[in-house]
């Protein structure tokens, strides 16, 4: 067996057992660093192992090496500088790169093909055209997604939107198709098919709403994945193609699992622009009837004297950094003997995991965090639930709102429990645009302020007690 053979096995076998850590927590970060050395190996194995037909070596090495060294800087800064909050668009940005790599390949690829073309391409031209298609969509749609995360970009639609989106996308399907038919490499029609693909890609996240985000980088993780896997074919590359599979089907995997905790479908999801703004709902705003307020002494009082306290964090816990303070709180009520647990929604944050990872970064035990199912069978024995920052994952509307735009999406049933806090800045509709009908519940008090500065004091005031 070649050794560069070996090598990507090698890797390959570090990417599938790397995964398989990543569902678990205590070897999450082990996996991630097998998985690291892995694509570390394969990247060394081809810079130093590659030869071509003629026993030529890769060579280049001045332009390899300070590639890796500007990627590496600019990464190694990025990612210890990011807040936990910005780490949706980061991963957003990064799968984005992820998809123009893909990309640049195939447009490489066929400029080479021009140049040296076989008797027949079409095998060839159909791998390069789809990583065209694929790796550009993804690359676009994932900076729409990048602005829409960090607040730069702004949703937008317009009247047949989707129609055009339609023609756009068949369009480039149909260019593709007579190219591969003619066995044709036309360069105008190849960059014709680049052009519709930007424009479809954006096009394509514009008008999806906020609440859909998570979902979004879901499916646009996954179309990196796939882009990556036909470079994966070009070169038979082994280790490229093992990890494009494993992302794609991750991601799919993932979108699939998410649109089934919202009980929507992905043509609903991709379609239905649902969370494109507020303003419905501010609109609605109070309509619904009276809410009550709860002071911080009073709030101190009921969370120190319960016997089981269930949090429920949401994005609002994450802009103010509060991770850490609640944790502390946790460990506060723990050691007065009342039970503390979590309730994670499936797509709370605004990345698959957000909640988990923001949790995990302040040492909450793992055991802690129960899955929406779990806290749905012991919300009618919890005395109080916390709700910091979360707002369309515990709308009850989802159960009793036909007309609601989230109506059927399974929610966390916090208006079981005995009472409930809710923690928000104001009364202003979450991400998604829609009144929630827990705020005016008889069981439900408000508390608002910064999660931060309210947990701060509330962990003051339980201390006093």
């Amino acid at each position: 067996m070649p050794i560069l053979t070996l090598i990507y096995l090698l890797a390959s076998v570090s990417f599938i057992a790397g995964l398989k850590m990543l569902s678990n927590p205590t070897t999450a970060r082990r996996g991630n660093l097998i998985a690291a050395a892995g694509m570390l190996l394969a990247i060394a194995g081809t810079i130093f192992g590659y030869h071509d037909e003629t026993g030529k070596s890769l060579g280049n090495y001045g332009w390899i090496f300070g590639g890796i060294f500007i990627g590496a800087v600019i990464g190694a800064v990025s990612a210890r500088k990011v807040k936990m909050t910005s780490m949706p668009e980061m991963v957003s940005l990064f799968n984005g790169m992820g998809g123009a790599c893909a990309a640049l390949i195939s447009i490489v690829e066929f400029n080479h093909l021009v140049k040296a073309p076989p008797v027949d391409s079409r095998a060839e031209l159909l791998i390069i055209l789809a990583g065209l298609l694929i790796g550009t969509v993804s690359f676009t749609g994932s900076m729409v997604a990048w602005g829409k995360l960090n607040g730069k970009v702004k949703d937008f639609a317009f009247p047949g939107q989707h129609y055009i989106n339609m023609i756009v996308l068949l369009a480039a399907i149909a260019i593709g198709g007579w190219m591969l038919a003619h066995n044709l490499l036309s360069a105008p029609l190849f960059y014709t098919i680049l052009v519709l693909s930007i424009v479809y890609g954006l096009f394509f996240v514009l008008p999806i709403g906020g609440a859909d985000m998570p979902v979004v980088i879901s499916i646009l993780n996954s179309f990196t994945g796939v882009a990556a896997a036909c470079g994966g074919f070009l070169y038979d590359n082994k280790a490229m193609l093992t990890g494009g599979i494993l992302v794609g089907a991750a991601g799919t995997l993932l979108t699939i699992l998410m649109c089934k905790a919202m009980n929507r479908s992905l043509l609903n999801v991709l379609i239905g622009s649902f969370g494109g703004g507020a303003k419905a709902g501010a609109d609605n705003a109070g309509a619904q009837g009276i809410y009550k307020e709860v002071s911080l002494s009073d709030a101190a009082v009921v969370l120190a004297y319960a016997n089981k306290v269930m949090i429920v964090p949401g994005y609002g816990l994450a802009v103010a950094q509060a991770q850490h303070v609640c944790h502390e709180l946790e460990k506060l009520l723990t050691s007065r003997g009342v039970e503390v647990k979590y309730a994670i929604h499936p797509v709370a944050g605004r990345m698959p995991g957000h909640m988990n990872v923001l949790l995990a970064e302040a040492d909450v035990a793992y055991e802690n965090l129960l899955e929406m199912e779990q806290a749905n069978e012991e919300f009618p024995s919890v005395d109080v639930v916390m709700v910091l920052g979360a707002n369309d994952v515990v709308n009850p509307a989802a159960k009793n709102d036909k007309n609601s735009p989230i109506y059927g999406m399974p929610i966390l049933e916090v208006e079981l429990a005995r009472s409930c806090i809710v923690n928000k800045r104001s009364m202003k509709p979450g991400y998604a645009g829609i009144e929630n009908e827990l705020f005016f519940s008889p069981r439900t008090s408000m508390l608002f302020g910064d999660a931060k500065k309210v947990l701060q004091d509330l962990v003051a005031e339980i201390k006093n007690i």
